[in-house]
């Protein structure tokens, strides 16, 4: 199973220091746990912040990871600080190396819009399994994750109206069921757009977590009327024991976020309807699907559904007849242009030969496809970036 991470532009980590709130949390909670002579271990150091506050916080050493090549730039700015002589940078994946020693402190913010995101939750419990002293502290110690039903026209519509309003007269709607069923980062939400209480629908312990995978099943009583365009969750986190922050609406947005997930229909609400909702976020080989299924029942016909949504992210990718069969277990492989050649420069990085070398091989065995060295060096290159070691 491959491992991709998430990674950012250097402008992306800025923001992410940037974030005021964030950032003195995370720096509150190193202070707390470093302790003269600790051993820290960052994972997803990025540029290196708070591998950084860590020295500054008395660590004898830090090991950042990171598999992005931002390292570089971290490895730069522990050396103008004074500190690269207790910072190792390795770039990589932490649940693909071993350290020399077991670490005092587990620092990381690896969540996306949301904790559930790629292998953040199953890196944690590696980490917090194998490269933990017992005993050790791990920042974040909690996240919650909290739900409620609300009122947004202009998220909604942002979603549908390209292919509702038969843009240059042509009708595009078949594609209202693939956007429907795709989840995305919600700017402008607001306490006054909840039409339900919100609700806590999970609760990941990264002191205890065993599974990566997250679901509930909720239920309210609708508190005002109003027209229900989608959910709108967010989290809230323990740092470390008394060292807390939210990104409920209502409190300054974080750098995460709030997600939006439509309904398949918007749905006129009445106070006192019920409503009853299956959560669910898998995580399936690199990243999560999500899966929510909303019914409203009428508080005037308590049997009458008036709404029963089946929604998915699986469903939100159009998959032709060909990539289906594809996925099946019946379908008999073979290897493609472009697997012939990854394959030949494969076999010949394990022959002991210079990227030159292979680049020059590939030349003059696939000249169709590389006119020239450099545009095979540029190619054998990628592939010793994700290969060689």
């Amino acid at each position: 199973m491959s491992m991709k991470a998430t990674t950012y532009s250097l402008y992306g980590y800025g923001a992410m220091i940037n974030d005021t709130i964030r950032m003195n949390s995370y720096a509150k909670a190193l202070e707390m746990a470093v302790k003269p002579g600790s051993v820290v271990l960052d994972i997803g150091t990025g540029t290196g912040i708070a591998a950084l506050l860590a020295c500054q916080f008395g660590a004898q050493k830090v090991y950042g990871i990171d598999p992005s090549e931002a390292i570089c730039v971290a490895q730069k700015i522990a050396r103008a600080n004074g500190y690269a002589d207790r910072i190792e940078f390795i770039q990589g994946l932490s649940t693909q190396i071993s350290l020399p020693e077991p670490v005092d402190v587990v620092v990381s913010d690896l969540r996306g819009i949301l904790p559930p995101l790629q292998h953040h939750i199953p890196s944690l419990k590696d980490a917090r399994q194998r490269l933990l002293k017992p005993g050790g502290v791990l920042i974040p110690q909690q996240d919650r994750l909290w739900a409620t039903v609300i009122e947004a026209s202009d998220i909604y519509h942002s979603y549908t109206s390209p292919w509702a309003d038969q843009p240059h007269g042509f009708d595009m709607t078949v594609v209202r069921r693939f956007v429907t069923n795709t989840w995305t980062k919600a700017k402008g939400v607001e306490p006054e757009m909840f039409l339900v209480k919100p609700q806590c629908w999970g609760t990941i312990d990264y002191l205890t977590v065993e599974k990566p995978n997250i679901s509930a099943q909720l239920e309210w009583k609708v508190e005002r009327a109003g027209i229900a365009h989608g959910l709108c969750l967010w989290f809230d986190t323990t740092l470390i024991d008394g060292v807390d922050f939210s990104n409920a609406p209502g409190n300054p947005e974080l750098i995460y976020g709030r997600a939006f997930f439509p309904l398949t229909n918007p749905i006129v609400l009445e106070q006192g309807d019920t409503i009853a909702l299956k959560l669910k976020a898998t995580l399936v080989e690199d990243d999560y699907i999500w899966s929510w299924a909303t019914k409203v029942m009428s508080q005037n016909q308590p049997k009458a559904i008036k709404a029963n949504f089946q929604q998915s992210t699986f469903l939100a990718s159009p998959f032709s007849t060909q990539q289906l069969q594809k996925l099946s277990d019946h379908f008999i492989p073979t290897h493609n242009p472009a697997a012939k050649i990854d394959l030949y420069v494969l076999t010949l990085m394990g022959n002991g030969l210079t990227l030159g070398a292979i680049a020059q091989q590939l030349v003059e065995q696939f000249s169709d496809r590389f006119p020239n060295w450099k545009t095979a060096l540029n190619y054998v290159s990628e592939l010793s970036q994700r290969y060689s070691i």
